[in-house]
């Protein structure tokens, strides 16, 4: 009877002992969470940081043709893009930029720009140039926007950068952060220095990170 007794207060206190091992398990998870969040806010408070803003600002496309025969597109465009950096005390380091033109959701040339850092409250412009020529696989109805387009002077290209980048906090820095940044474009074809519809527009770029 006693040996009973014995086995069944050794249960029930290391069932204690284990509700209580639970217990101060989650108050200190509970606890390094509103640290964590606390520690969040403040840093919010302290540096707010905003979304860098991307504009293509001007893009001059000089050859755009396409030849059925071979299924080549034969290009040659220039791009400035103003990026932004609305931060007052946060610098961002750009590890990686590739540029990647699109013309009707297929690629036709992609450039890889010079990694930079970019201060607080600081515009740079970067100046991507696609050129050469590409084979592209077009249906017939892909084909006839083409036409419509070249007949119209005007072309609808996309742009993506495709980043990774880095963000700096006083002396800290922290990332890895791989943005995508997406401009749809409807960039005039300039024939013999005059363009053959209505000039380029400032165009913003949609921020995905």
């Amino acid at each position: 009877m006693g040996s009973k007794t014995g086995c069944g207060c050794c249960s029930c206190l290391c069932g204690c002992l284990f509700s209580c091992l639970l217990s101060l398990i989650f108050q200190i998870l509970f606890t390094l969470l509103i640290i964590v969040a606390l520690a969040g806010f403040i840093f919010w408070l302290i540096f707010r940081p905003n979304e860098v803003k991307f504009h293509v600002t001007d893009a001059s496309l000089t050859q755009f043709s396409f030849t059925t025969g071979d299924n080549n597109l034969h290009y040659n465009l220039a791009l400035n893009v103003s990026v932004r950096n609305p931060n007052k005390r946060i610098g961002i380091y750009y590890d990686r930029i590739e540029a990647n033109a699109y013309y009707q959701g297929q690629r036709f040339d992609t450039e890889t720009l010079t990694p930079f850092y970019q201060g607080h409250k600081n515009t740079t412009v970067l100046s991507p140039v696609f050129e050469g020529q590409q084979l592209l696989t077009l249906g017939s109805g892909e084909v006839s926007k083409f036409d419509s387009e070249n007949t119209d002077g005007t072309f609808g290209i996309s742009l993506r950068l495709n980043l990774r980048i880095r963000a700096k906090l006083g002396w800290i820095k922290i990332g890895h952060f791989k943005p995508k940044i997406k401009c749809g474009l409807k960039v005039p074809l300039k024939s013999n220095g005059t363009l053959s519809a209505a000039a380029f527009e400032t165009t913003k770029c949609d921020f995905d990170l």
